[in-house]
């Protein structure tokens, strides 16, 4: 005979528990206004004491609310990207919410279509869409569902829905680091062009070169990896006329910095090297980079935010894009 299972613990179980009724056990999890924080506390310490789990059928029943966030990104390999989903997901979980998420192989009309489609049909409250690419965002705004969504790129085109890192600021921090430490001839590996936040950190370099009074060369068009910046210090240490390199990700930079090593060109003493991302490996490479860090736990936090906002008929706020900072290590040295 095959023991008994016991009871799942309901609603009517924790207002018992918690001498209240099953409705202001109800308004309690649903966040109502409406409920003394003594109450509210006893509650909650009900819940959490017979491991009580809320229903999330009965919930979407109850507020015509699923409490489901869809989040659309790509499958690029890049650090960026999925830091920033992490952060989202870690967000929305704080604020009670549940994630479904749509990874795109492809970034075509069809395939953005067929995401929304999937993702309506779960009745999900609203949308995050990680747009790293310009073509992503273009398509996304074609089929842009009438439900509340937030927008992650670096587009700048003032639409009210997105959240940013400042990358242009990003590159010009860079930049001007190295313009500090005296350096005028200054090389940029670059993202791929159609990249949002590859040509932002693009517009942060010229920026700040231009600022100098510095002619700006035209940028080598990497694809991120440390394989495209090994087989570009090649090329660069055949012809050393510049002493300093902006790298637009940290792993073109290390690339960089293992070619350099292999044909004799020391870092920082003959060439100094920055890259962007901050990446957890960036302090042990050697040297240790000197880099941009983005804060991608703040992006989570105002994508979910801005969301919030919307769901609750807030008016928007204006659009902030989050400064980055710079992280000196011993990759840079004056010239």
């Amino acid at each position: 005979m095959e023991p008994q299972r016991a009871k799942a613990t309901n609603i009517r179980d924790v207002a018992r528990a918690a001498g209240v009724s099953h409705q202001t056990v109800s308004r309690v999890l649903n966040n109502h206004p409406n409920i003394s924080a003594s109450t509210r506390a006893r509650v909650e310490a009900t819940m959490e004491r017979l491991s009580y789990r809320p229903s999330r059928v009965a919930q979407a029943l109850a507020t015509s609310r699923s409490r489901t966030i869809g989040i659309i990104s790509t499958d690029n390999g890049r650090y960026g990207p999925p830091k920033t989903q992490r952060a989202i997901e870690t967000a929305a979980r704080d604020a009670g919410y549940f994630l479904s998420t749509v990874t795109l192989a492809s970034v075509v009309d069809e395939s953005m279509q067929a995401a929304l489609g999937h993702l309506e049909d779960q009745g999900i409250d609203g949308i995050v869409l990680i747009a790293p690419q310009a073509a992503m965002l273009d398509a996304f705004r074609e089929f842009s569902p009438d439900i509340p969504y937030v927008t992650v790129d670096s587009a700048d085109r003032g639409s009210g829905h997105t959240v940013a890192i400042d990358q242009a600021e990003g590159g010009r921090l860079a930049t001007q680091h190295l313009i500090d430490l005296g350096h005028r001839e200054i090389v940029h590996v670059s993202g791929p062009s159609d990249w949002l936040d590859s040509t932002a950190r693009v517009r942060g370099w010229r920026a700040a070169l231009a600022g100098a009074g510095i002619e700006a060369r035209e940028p080598l068009v990497g694809d991120w990896s440390p394989r495209f910046g090994y087989e570009a210090g090649l090329t660069l240490a055949q012809n050393l006329d510049f002493s300093a390199i902006f790298a637009s990700n940290d792993q073109m930079a290390l690339g960089l910095l293992r070619r350099f090593h292999s044909v004799g060109i020391r870092v920082p003493d003959d060439v100094s090297i920055v890259g962007f991302d901050d990446i957890p490996e960036s302090e042990y490479f050697w040297p240790p980079l000197t880099t941009v860090r983005p804060d991608y736990s703040e992006l989570g936090r105002r994508c979910m935010a801005l969301l919030l906002d919307q769901l609750a008929g807030n008016a928007l706020p204006p659009e902030r894009p989050i400064t980055p900072e710079l992280t000196v290590r011993e990759s840079t040295a004056p010239r």
